[in-house]
């Protein structure tokens, strides 16, 4: 990956090369910092008294989850399912896989499922079902990011950061081929230079 064009606190380039494609700004970390912090806000007057279980879907949702509890004042817990639909590659393999699962008793609890995106729903619809299996109080949505163009399964989605068009994107937790998670920004697949290379 090609380094920041300047030495700051977070990792936060104009562009970035991952896997030999590149990619350009789509959502810089001072907005995605602002709209967090609108979330957070929202759970905070929906789940007050409730104790709420964050329950985030790995690998992509853990900055995101990471920084939506920190706005979050009311009294939560946090677990995680692990599941995958893409691998390496940059469109879902259209299988989900629970590569772990929960460690709390959600039994009468409140729950809110955080999601780095949501495009095809696919995953989202799979762990509500798993999740609703387990006779929670309530189960609620969260996502950084939602793709409405894309969507093939209905999930309803209470919770969203951003709807954005049905283009690959990266950073902020999300991957191609397990790289660019370290971004603060989230970036877009910059198909212009994809046609000029």
């Amino acid at each position: 990956m090609s380094k920041p064009k300047s030495s700051t606190s977070f990792y936060t380039p104009e562009t970035v090369s991952c896997n030999n494609e590149t990619f350009k700004l789509l959502l810089s970390h001072e907005e995605i910092n602002n709209r967090i912090s609108e979330l957070g806000a929202a759970i905070d007057e929906d789940y007050r008294d409730k104790k709420p279980i964050l329950i985030g879907i790995l690998n992509g949702a853990f900055i995101f989850l990471s920084d939506l509890m920190r706005h979050i004042t009311i009294p939560c817990e946090v677990d995680f399912y692990k599941l995958s639909s893409y691998g390496d590659a940059k469109v879902s393999s259209g299988n989900v896989k629970q590569r772990k699962d929960i460690d709390a008793d959600i039994t009468g609890r409140h729950i809110i499922i955080v999601e780095d995106i949501v495009d095809t729903g696919l995953s989202a619809n799979y762990i509500m079902n798993i999740v609703e299996q387990k006779n929670p109080a309530s189960v609620e949505i969260v996502t950084l990011l939602k793709k409405p163009e894309a969507l093939k399964y209905h999930v309803d989605v209470k919770y969203v950061g951003f709807e954005i068009p049905t283009l690959f994107v990266l950073g902020y937790g999300l991957d191609y081929a397990q790289e660019g998670r370290n971004l603060a920004q989230i970036y877009v697949l910059d198909e212009k230079a994809a046609k000029n290379s």
